[in-house]
């Protein structure tokens, strides 16, 4: 566990420091009060080769000259009040482990001092806040993976929408042929009412005894299926 040593003597403080460490991995790591700063965590040469979980009031953390070789996701996330964060001296192996961190650095660049590979060989004293995708080909090809998926995955989006569009032009411009006999010669709107009852009862309460008789004679049926070839493609067809 870890040794704190206060710099005031109020309670408050003294129970914010007993809670800044969950476990830690080393000997002895010093917690102070810094004033108008916060909590100062100093965990620097103690062999750690994780990263201790620590409180969200933490505001300096010293990890400098210990064993890490990386960090694990969303590790560093959680101290939201962290001003300084120092790394330095660890032999950190940048492969596809280091893409958290390298990407946290970026984002926290005024709050961190910038550690530096150890390894590979061909990667050692370079920045790792400064490593591109380039350098690390291997996590790069996964990166192509997951946007070949979605190149994929939005053709087949595009196709299913070009299908539907082509579907609905197509039922747009499509003729329907609709055949006439000597069956249909005297084919009268009488015919089409309904027979139930109450049905024909409304229909003379809303319109009176006109109803009674037929209203169009399908004399005029000819000139209506013109007007729907011409309009609707529908395509007539006599015997």
């Amino acid at each position: 566990m870890c040794n704190c040593v206060l710099s005031t003597d109020r309670m408050l403080f003294s129970l914010v420091l007993s809670s800044v460490f969950a476990h830690v991995s080393g000997d002895s790591c010093m917690c102070t009060t810094v004033p108008y700063k916060g909590v100062r965590v100093n965990c620097s040469s103690q062999g750690l080769r994780t990263l201790p979980r620590l409180h969200a009031s933490v505001t300096e953390l010293l990890l400098q000259n210990n064993l890490l070789t990386a960090v694990s996701p969303g590790h560093l996330d959680t101290l939201t009040n962290l001003q300084l964060l120092d790394l330095s001296g660890n032999p950190f192996h940048c492969d596809c482990r280091i893409l958290y961190l390298r990407q946290w650095l970026q984002r926290n660049q005024a709050v961190s001092v910038s550690p530096v590979c150890a390894s590979p060989p061909e990667l050692a004293h370079r920045p790792i806040a400064e490593l591109t995708d380039a350098d690390l080909p291997s996590c790069a090809s996964d990166a192509c993976s997951e946007w070949l998926y979605n190149a994929v995955l939005c053709s087949m989006l595009c196709f299913l929408i070009g299908l539907l569009l082509w579907c609905v032009q197509l039922a747009r411009n499509s003729t329907f042929t609709l055949g006439i006999d000597e069956r249909h010669t005297g084919f009268e709107a009488e015919s089409l009412r309904s027979l139930k009852p109450k049905h024909r009862a409304r229909v003379r309460c809303s319109f009176g005894d006109d109803m009674d008789k037929p209203l169009f004679n399908m004399d005029i049926l000819p000139q209506i299926l013109d007007v729907l070839h011409k309009q609707h493609n529908i395509k007539i067809k006599v015997p």
